[in-house]
């Protein structure tokens, strides 16, 4: 015997059910949904009756089969939870929806601006123009929302905030031809089109704090010092610390960081083999995670730590790079920038003293501080610096930072700013959740809504929470 069934749930819905008995025994309970109202319910026994006849052909039909019209359903769950944590950051200061809706569309699918009024369809936020979004763009840089969301970003990160991570990139344009901005420059990504280089900001946790652009012939080491100076000048700070890779290390950088009354820890260049680690090889051997520290003046010193595993991949890499030197040698390659290769005007010979110096130097890093820290704890903190490297890659890949296929520089600095606050949402919700912010979209984006017409009179339907949903759920703490 098959029937339709009512039962209240502990959430005090009325759950609609088929229900299969045999010999007296539950053998099968199909849940065809919950209804809060009364509208609801009796939309979902009309669902449930019209399951429960299936195909079956009705000899004595008491009412005709309804007539069912699905609208366009959309991802309404997902900007709601994506709203919420935009406006738990504050962002709803900026008081200006079609801006979020450029930040929030660009996490679900980061598409051009025009490809973005789709995307916000899909989430059942209403209808844009391309007019409207091209006004916003001009509203960002006049309004300088950038400052507000920046202000908010510090706001949030404040209380612990002692350590900053700063790294640059390049993003590239899809142009041949360079203006005052947008030039050619050392590209990260070894590409010849004009570029622009990016600072970024974030503090130990990764949650970004300020961005800045800079024009794309910019060396690395001319960004480190604008970037402080601005956000210390901004926040009124006094004490703090700057952790930053090697490409940041110079003379002038480091002297300019201490006479600004900055602490920082720095990633070291070794040209060549230290002399404290080439006295105490004469008669030892570094350990896995040795550490050997010199000190430069009574404040600063390098501190330099020997890893097993980071000797494993240098020689490994080494190796690589002899084997491609020697195929360039024997004719059988025609690369012809090759490291370990030296060329005379007659002949190409392996550099072998080249090579020894690279051996000695594998498994070593040098760190350079003028912070009064244990030295272990120093190496502990320049390690965090993978968090802005995480940024940047989550900024280029997830949110599609590049290309830019904007013109004017306004316009860029608007992209960059959606991005900017697009970035911070994305990092609160992998914090809380604790899965990155693509898987998150990938399982809440399929949960559809939307509103059945059934006989010419309108019902909202309600999404299905799975449990890995609900989970995720239960996480933020947002009331779904």
């Amino acid at each position: 015997m098959t029937f339709i069934r009512k039962v209240k749930t502990a959430s005090g819905a009325t759950a609609v059910q088929i229900v299969r008995k045999e010999s007296g025994r539950i053998v099968q309970v199909d849940h065809i949904g919950s209804a809060h109202t009364k509208e609801q319910l009796e939309t979902l026994v009309i669902l449930a009756k019209k399951r429960l006849i299936g195909n079956q052909i009705i000899m004595f039909p008491e009412h005709e089969p309804p007539k069912i019209i699905l609208k366009k359903p959309v991802s309404r769950l997902l900007f709601d939870v994506l709203a919420s944590q935009y406006a738990s950051l504050g962002f709803q200061a900026v008081k200006d929806k079609v801006f979020s809706y450029l930040c929030l569309a660009r996490m679900v699918e980061p598409v051009s601006k025009l490809d973005s009024i789709r995307v916000i369809e899909e989430l059942g936020v209403g209808t844009l123009s391309n007019a409207g979004i091209h006004r916003c763009l001009k509203r960002i840089i006049g309004k300088d929302y950038r400052k507000i969301v920046t202000d908010l970003c510090f706001a949030h990160a404040e209380k612990r905030l002692a350590l900053v991570l700063y790294d640059v990139t390049s993003l590239y344009f899809e142009i041949q031809k360079e203006d005052e901005f947008r030039k050619s420059g050392m590209s990260k990504e070894r590409r010849l089109e004009p570029q622009i280089i990016i600072g970024l900001l974030v503090n130990q946790q990764g949650f970004p704090l300020q961005i800045h652009s800079f024009e794309g012939n910019t060396a690395e080491t001319k960004t480190i010092l604008p970037v402080m100076e601005a956000f210390k000048k901004e926040h009124g700070l006094i004490n703090i610390t700057v952790v930053a890779d090697a490409a940041m290390l110079s003379k002038n950088n480091l002297e300019a960081l201490e006479k600004a009354g900055y602490t920082y820890i720095v990633g070291s260049k070794l040209q060549k083999i230290p002399y404290d680690i080439a006295e105490y090889r004469k008669t030892s051997t570094l350990s896995d995670l040795q550490i050997i520290t010199t000190n430069l003046t009574d404040k600063k010193r390098i501190i330099y730590q020997y890893r097993e595993k980071r000797a494993t991949l240098d020689l490994r890499n080494i190796e690589k790079q002899v084997k491609k030197a020697q195929e360039v040698v024997m004719g059988t390659r025609t690369d012809k920038r090759t490291k370990f290769l030296t060329q005379t005007t007659k002949n190409r010979i392996l550099n072998q003293k080249l090579i020894e110096k690279a051996k000695s130097l594998i498994g070593i890093k040098g760190y350079v501080t003028n912070l009064l820290l244990p030295d272990q704890e120093i190496v502990s903190l320049y390690h965090e610096l993978w968090q802005v490297e995480k940024a940047f890659r989550m900024s280029k890949s997830d949110l599609k930072a590049r290309p830019i296929f904007h013109h004017r520089r306004d316009s860029i600095e608007a992209h960059l700013t959606i991005v900017f606050t697009a970035l911070a949402v994305s990092k609160s919700m992998e914090k809380l959740t604790g899965i990155t912010i693509k898987r998150f979209i990938k399982t809440i984006r399929p949960i559809r809504t939307g509103n059945v017409i059934i006989n010419g009179k309108e019902y909202q339907t309600e999404a299905e929470m799975f449990p890995e949903v609900k989970k995720i759920m239960d996480k933020l703490q947002r009331g779904y």
